[in-house]
């Protein structure tokens, strides 16, 4: 295991060099840095002349990109138009969001796995038909339009949860938690339910049966195991989409959170948020898929073996 975790460690490497790459020359060198920064008028040249010094713009792309990379080893993501340290305001942003981003995922997890396993068992039967037809009118909905009945049914009408979360405590992330995982968990409940069908009618269950095993040691021991590979896949791949699609959650809820800052910065047109800002999010996503690929080991020693 320590060797499989090593080789993961080195495969990310490539990827965070590349990744981070793209994102620096997307916005900076494809757009106009200084754009926005004086507000409505253009900036006066004396300014542009030094900000492109400052900042190396008017050096060749690798060396702004080797300017860039040695900042972010010293954890320097650069200063908003507002004079903040960008990664001082991701460090007072990300505990909401990772709250946020948690809710749903054990919202996912947890109940679509079990709804999954639940039609799964019952193929053909009302549950398989209830779980099949709910998550599919989940899907079919937008994430606003999912938050805004939310916010309505649960928060005004029945004033079971707050309908804002500016504070970003627990409980008044609850509600956005769920919005945010709904169209997850619809995803988790009928990718569980075919692999877990699709291995029902597997060989090897067929031959634990023919053993004497009772159904809930085949199920739960057998043929759940295989099933879940692909499920924590998913939701594994799912935690950074979770993380930037918070945007609109955290938008119709008033969370101030890292959607929040990253819309912010596209709106004021201030790169170094969104690249600051996409870079942490693409680290979050290779540490998380690292732990997947973990869980695989876990799951499936072969895996590891490889």
């Amino acid at each position: 295991m320590p060797a499989y975790i090593a080789r993961r460690l080195l495969q990310m490497v490539p990827v965070i060099i590349g990744s981070t790459f793209l994102i620096f020359v997307m916005v900076f060198a494809l757009g106009d840095p200084v754009g926005g920064r004086c507000g409505q008028r253009p900036c006066p040249p004396a300014y542009v002349a030094k900000f492109r010094a400052d900042n190396y713009l008017d050096r060749p792309i690798l060396v702004q990109y080797g300017h860039y990379v040695g900042r972010l080893l010293h954890g320097d993501l650069g200063t908003s138009f507002s004079g903040a340290s960008v990664a001082q305001d991701l460090l007072t942003r990300f505990p909401t969001t990772i709250k946020l981003a948690l809710i749903a995922v054990l919202l996912e997890a947890v109940v679509g796995i079990v709804a999954g396993v639940l039609a799964g068992i019952r193929k053909g039967r009302f549950l398989d038909y209830l779980v099949t037809l709910s998550s599919l009118v989940v899907i079919s909905i937008p994430v606003f339009v999912i938050g805004g009945l939310a916010q309505l049914v649960f928060g005004l009408r029945l004033g079971l949860f707050p309908v804002t979360a500016t504070q970003g405590t627990i409980g008044q992330l609850i509600l956005p938690g769920i919005v945010l995982g709904a169209l997850s968990l619809a995803y988790v409940a009928r990718l569980m339910r075919a692999t877990l069908v699709e291995n029902l009618g597997s060989d090897y269950v067929r031959t634990a049966k023919a053993k004497g095993l009772t159904p809930t040691r085949t199920v739960g021991v057998h043929t759940l195991r295989n099933s879940l590979i692909p499920v924590i896949t998913f939701i594994g791949t799912d935690v950074g989409a979770l993380m930037g699609g918070a945007v609109v959650t955290e938008r119709i809820f008033n969370i101030n959170g890292i959607g929040g800052y990253l819309y912010r910065g596209i709106t004021l047109k201030d790169g170094t948020i969104v690249v600051g800002t996409v870079t942490c999010l693409v680290l979050v996503y290779l540490l998380v898929n690292l732990l997947v690929d973990v869980l695989y080991g876990v799951l499936d020693p072969r895996i590891s073996n490889d």
